[in-house]
């Protein structure tokens, strides 16, 4: 045995309630005797430093932390090893280090907040007398290369020692241990990159410890132990020679290095080396030997007979990626040029794709898979073609981009795919785009058309703005508008008068290439857009001469028609606490069940309700399939941890005054200023606001918000996506993690009915009945129909800390970031309901100005869309 491996120190994983469901079943059921069996297993298994970790979403992490290392300190036999408190959050840290005895050993700090805020808890470990693992991790994410990682850690190994006069010697580097043999070739030295970044570490960075969960490394082979057990071993005899000290892996579970194999030993060793292109390949042949499952029934691979150009069709209609890259290198050898592969076959059989989406034969699903397989097709080629400075000719160049202030893309991306797949040359600026960049690129670039998009409202006030300033600049590029809370009225009321250059709503994207073609052709355009033109001046003119206002009633005649909820026989119950309650990395796996699946394939342009549409007679077998890769993904997602959810909760003691509903959060008057419905209503019906269902001043009532995201650390993921020209993954992802947001919501929802506020204790619903909103109470959102002003949010996230409790932020427009979020309003009276305010008059809008202490024009741009003509 070496001198490293002698010296390597085992840290036990098992005491950890995210990584042993027997550890976490444990703790959820206070048996903290049988809890304290797995931890002297884990120090008899050979563990010299124990990990343990209390983060769940279900546990007071701090209590149980305190609770579990209090019964350790009185156990010999385990408190003879370190102690590492492992915790995303310093609270649980601080609890753990109060009751350590002897030098502890905090997992973990980075520059992930920035320089101040490690340096301050860097400072407090140092008060403790701890250790500290630092991750390698800044402000710009995770290192995922071997120069990356030691500069993040040559940084913070500067900062800690220099600044704040931590002791070198107590500082543990953990260079981040990452995935191999996924399938994914940016993963493929992922294994290496660690092992040469821990050489640097230890080469240049006196006296400083380096670390690292050395399971992670096998994650693409879950479920096949053997196979794990052997890539830990290999990982470990490379990794220690390089200088790694100590590790995160389960001591009773490691085999010896010597003992493996030679033939898996080699092909292991091939793989976290990095040493040949098909390491990932000649591994997975012998993988099922080890874990003795069967093969995989083989596909059908008839169609690869067939001559290359009609093979590169096949694999585009059906969205195969698995030949692409072999046979568009055949197709390039065959002819006289690169560029003749995408202008013959690969354009051949994108128009049989197109002409079959045209026709209703093929749908949005299936055609984004055919893009990647057209993306991947061209990446090989490019190269090739850079080298003969020529390029294939579009039919036209189009800049797309999400307006300032909007966060959301779902929809440009997949018109972006169709309007690439027709052989439209696509820019797209991604989202929250300043107009002056969307002009300026457009003019640089010369390009033939403009797509806007947007989601929420105020999306809608800043495309009357980007169509004003083209209309400054003199310029006449055709301007498309899209999503979904843009219409064909409103591009002709709103839009249509400050631009009068080519202007053109577009619906969704099955629509987007007919108008794009029209648009671009020479014989058609002018006659197009004349005659679209025409279509806006008579939809305006309409509407101008039938005025919304004139169907309204004055804001006093409404209020005087208001709701009247009874609070004679009811009681409003007090919520089980009064605040706030952070629901950090909440399970994935508990909101499965509550996904409403109907709006998913409306984002793929499916018409149909769930279940229903996968029997469909036009769209059955397509949805069929998507609904297919959805579950694959959503598998992947939860058993990987691709995204993470989080989420706050609060209740606040309330009372209505007028149309407002005033917080008592005991520092300040908050108060939420809401709409009334002004539209003249039939007999016996109320002109509705949300305020009428809050009890007024005297009797108590409490109202509740919230906000829940699951699109934690989704960024990274889809990058890996747009790295392998993967659109259909990217939007797949993002669809999903909306359908998550949607069920923790309505999930978070019925644990405040039957739990946190308990007014509705013994509810017994189905998730149809769910969806269909047969609960008692509701929670209305900022920018929705009952609560249709936006700018809530920011007042409800200041008090609900939504930032730093859930990790969602407000854009200026106040769209929430990340997309797959949302936030709302408790109401818990039985008779409140759901409704929409509609248009308002200028009465109620000088009222709301007043009320909410801000200026006309203020308020007529956070609520044009609201305001009657």
């Amino acid at each position: 045995m070496s001198q490293a491996t002698a010296q390597f120190i085992n840290i036990g994983e098992r005491t950890n309630v995210a990584g042993s469901a027997r550890f976490k079943k444990l703790i959820m059921q206070d048996d903290y005797d049988a809890a304290l069996t797995v931890a002297r297993q884990q120090v008899e298994n050979g563990a010299q430093i124990i990990d343990i970790n209390m983060d769940d979403a279900m546990l007071d992490a701090e209590l149980a932390m305190e609770t579990f290392l209090k019964l350790i300190a009185a156990e010999p036999d385990i408190a003879r090893v370190p102690i590492m408190i492992d915790s995303s959050k310093w609270s649980v840290i601080e609890a753990g280090l109060k009751c350590v005895q002897g030098k502890a050993v905090v997992n973990s700090i980075s520059l992930k907040e920035g320089a101040e805020d490690f340096k301050c808890y860097a400072k407090m470990v140092m008060r403790y007398g701890a250790a500290v693992v630092v991750m390698a991790f800044d402000e710009d994410g995770q290192a995922d290369s071997v120069q990356r990682k030691y500069d993040i850690c040559k940084r913070s190994y500067d900062i800690l020692v220099d600044e704040v006069g931590f002791p070198p010697e107590d500082i543990i580097f953990d260079p981040n241990i990452f995935a191999v043999a996924t399938g994914i070739e940016q993963h493929d030295p992922y294994g290496v990159d660690f092992i040469e970044a821990t050489r640097l570490i230890k080469a240049h960075l006196p006296h400083a410890k380096v670390s690292g969960g050395v399971s992670n490394i096998s994650f693409s082979f879950r479920g096949n132990d053997p196979m794990r057990e052997a890539m830990h071993s290999v990982f470990l005899y490379h990794a220690i020679q390089a200088g790694m000290d100590m590790g995160i892996v389960n001591a009773g579970q490691l085999t010896v290095y010597a003992d493996i194999p030679t033939d898996l030993r080699d092909r292991v060793e091939d793989v976290i080396l990095n040493r040949r292109a098909d390491a990932t390949d000649r591994l997975l042949e012998v993988a099922d030997t080890y874990r003795g499952l069967k093969k995989e029934r083989l596909e059908d691979l008839s169609w690869r007979e067939a001559p290359v150009a009609k093979r590169l069709e096949h694999a585009l209609v059906n969205g195969i990626n698995t030949f692409i890259v072999e046979d568009t290198e055949e197709a390039r050898l065959e002819a006289d040029r690169p560029i003749e592969v995408i202008e013959g076959p690969l354009m051949d059989g994108m128009n049989v794709v197109g002409d079959l989406f045209g026709s209703g034969q093929m749908f949005l699903p299936q055609v984004v898979k055919s893009a990647r397989v057209m993306k991947q097709s061209v990446a090989h080629l490019e190269p090739f073609i850079d080298a003969e400075k020529e390029g294939s000719k579009s039919k036209g160049k189009i800049v797309m981009a999400t307006v300032k202030g909007d966060v959301h893309d779902i929809g440009k991306n997949i018109v972006g795919v169709v309007l690439q797949c027709n052989n439209f040359e696509v820019i797209d600026l991604g989202v929250m785009v300043p107009w002056a960049d969307i002009l300026r690129t457009a003019r640089v670039e010369q390009a033939d058309i403009i797509g806007l998009s947007g989601l929420i409202t105020p999306s809608l006030e800043e495309m009357v703005t980007v169509a004003e300033e083209m209309q400054r600049l003199d310029m006449d590029v055709p301007l498309m508008i899209g999503g979904a809370t843009t219409s064909k009225v409103h591009t002709a009321v709103k839009i249509a008068p400050a631009y009068d250059g080519p202007l053109i709503h577009v619906l969704d994207a099955s629509r987007a290439v007919g108008v794009a073609s029209k648009l671009m052709s020479d014989d058609n355009s002018a006659d197009f857009t004349a005659s679209i033109k025409s279509e806006y001046d008579e939809v305006r003119a309409k509407r101008l001469a039938n005025p919304k206002a004139d169907r309204l009633v004055s804001i006093t005649e409404a209020r005087a028609n208001h709701g009247q909820p009874d609070f004679s026989d009811y009681t409003p119950p007090k919520p089980t606490f009064t605040g706030t309650k952070v629901f950090d990395d909440y399970p994935l796996g508990k909101l499965v069940d509550q996904i409403d699946w109907t709006p998913f394939f409306r984002t793929w342009e499916l018409a149909g309700n769930y279940p229903a549409i996968l029997e469909d007679k036009v769209v059955g077998a397509s949805a069929s399939g998507l609904f297919k890769d959805a579950q694959d993904m959503l598998k992947l997602i939860i058993s990987e941890k691709w995204i993470a959810a989080k989420g706050v909760v609060g209740f606040w003691r309330a009372f209505a005054d007028g149309d407002d509903v005033v917080l008592e959060t005991g520092t300040n008057d908050n108060r939420f200023s809401f709409l009334r419905q002004q539209v003249r209503k039939r007999s016996g019906r109320a002109n509705d606001c949300l305020a009428d269902f809050v009890a007024g001043e005297g009797t108590d009532d409490w109202l509740g918000g919230f906000a829940v995201t699951t699109g934690i650390g989704i960024e990274r993921k889809l990058a890996e996506f747009e790295a392998q020209n993967d659109d259909y993954s990217s939007i797949m992802l993002k669809a999903l993690a909306d359908r998550l947001a949607e069920a923790f919501a309505e999930h978070m929802h019925m644990r405040v009915r039957t739990e946190f506020w308990g007014y509705a204790g013994d509810e017994k619903l189905s998730n149809e009945e769910l969806i269909k909103e047969k609960y008692r109470g509701i929670r209305p959102a900022p920018g929705y129909p009952a609560c249709p002003n936006h700018s809530d949010k920011r007042q409800l996230f200041d008090l609900l800390d939504a930032e730093n409790a859930a990790g969602i932020s407000l854009t200026e427009s106040f769209a929430m970031v990340p997309t797959a979020a949302v936030s709302g309003f408790y109401f818990s009276h039985p008779d409140a309901h759901y409704f929409g305010v509609g248009k308002i008059g200028q009465d109620q809008l000088k009222d709301f100005a007043e009320r909410r202490g801000v200026s006309v024009e203020q308020a007529t741009r956070w609520l044009r869309p609201n305001i009657a003509d």
